[in-house]
């Protein structure tokens, strides 16, 4: 029995659903029931029968998973997969800020730890970032914890004073304008997209600026033929399966160390222990769950 077999059967016993990210690794984004982005991997696995998740991600993930489904099972194959930038705004660090400006409305992207989002008003994706923000009746924004998805939302609302806080995605952050342009000198056809968790300057230079769920939707509907993708290297697996026959540049040095801790040999054994499993208390589920209702009633965003 090969791997791939192992795993079909495994995930029958368990009644278990996979989730894979679009920055992990090819051969496990193979053997996932779906491929996609965080919050939309989460809202597939609560719509499921499946008694298990399995999330092939980081720490944060699976606890917005375990948020939107409190009644199943749900396991992170490594658990030293974390988030650095998550990392970088905790509850305790936040907690004083928002004692400190109480007229402002804590936006919490996705990327944050369920403690976090338990203090926010609304969470929002990259995707919905630029919408949630509108929709806020407060002038003043605390915005956690990307400061770069933060400068780029500033751009549509100038009207708001939005408080950066001071995190940042080391694998997007890292992009920058250089290694671009020399990508673009040997791809001159070549339209660039990039993640909104990158640099002002990357994001001035982009053709197309999205999620990458955005980015798939660019790539289908655009006119041309290549790609440069400015965000995590393994996304360019998931764009040439939704959009063959194009091609797919990636930033060679734009890889998430920790998306890539997940392995064929590690999805087994979470299928085979249920471990380690996300546990958080019933109180930090409901107050991390409304900031996400409210995001949703708000809407996705493209």
């Amino acid at each position: 029995m090969n791997a791939a077999e192992r795993i079909q059967e495994l995930k029958a016993q368990r009644k278990a659903v996979i989730l894979a990210h679009n920055y992990q690794s090819p051969e496990v984004q193979d053997v996932a029931d779906y491929v996609g982005d965080s919050l939309g991997l989460s809202q597939k696995a609560a719509s499921t029968d499946a008694e298990v998740i399995i999330f092939c991600g980081v720490d944060f993930m699976a606890e917005s998973a375990k948020i939107l489904s409190p009644d199943k099972k749900v396991v992170l194959p490594e658990s030293d997969a974390m988030c650095p930038m998550s990392a970088m705004c905790t509850d305790l660090e936040l907690a004083p800020v928002k004692e400190k400006y109480p007229e402002a409305a804590i936006v919490a992207y996705v990327n944050t730890s369920a403690a976090v989002k338990a203090l926010a008003d609304v969470c929002c994706t990259s995707a919905n970032a630029v919408r949630v923000v509108g929709k806020m009746p407060q002038k003043r924004i605390i915005f956690v914890p990307d400061r770069n998805l933060g400068a780029y939302v500033q751009r549509f609302h100038p009207d708001k004073e939005i408080l950066l806080w001071p995190g940042f995605c080391p694998t997007h952050h890292d992009i920058d304008v250089q290694q671009l342009n020399e990508i673009k000198r040997k791809h001159p056809k070549a339209k660039l997209m990039v993640h909104p968790e990158c640099t002002p300057e990357v994001i001035d230079l982009a053709d197309h600026v999205s999620s990458t769920e955005g980015m798939i939707k660019y790539a289908k509907t655009s006119d041309a033929q290549e790609f440069i993708v400015g965000t995590e290297v393994d996304m360019t697996y998931r764009l040439g399966k939704e959009a063959p026959g194009k091609t797919f540049i990636p930033v060679p040095t734009a890889v998430c160390p920790n998306m890539k801790r997940t392995t064929i040999s590690s999805l087994i054994k979470a299928l085979e222990t249920l471990s380690p499993e996300i546990t958080l208390s019933p109180e930090i589920i409901e107050a991390a769950r409304r900031p996400l209702e409210r995001m949703m009633e708000i809407g996705r965003g493209d």
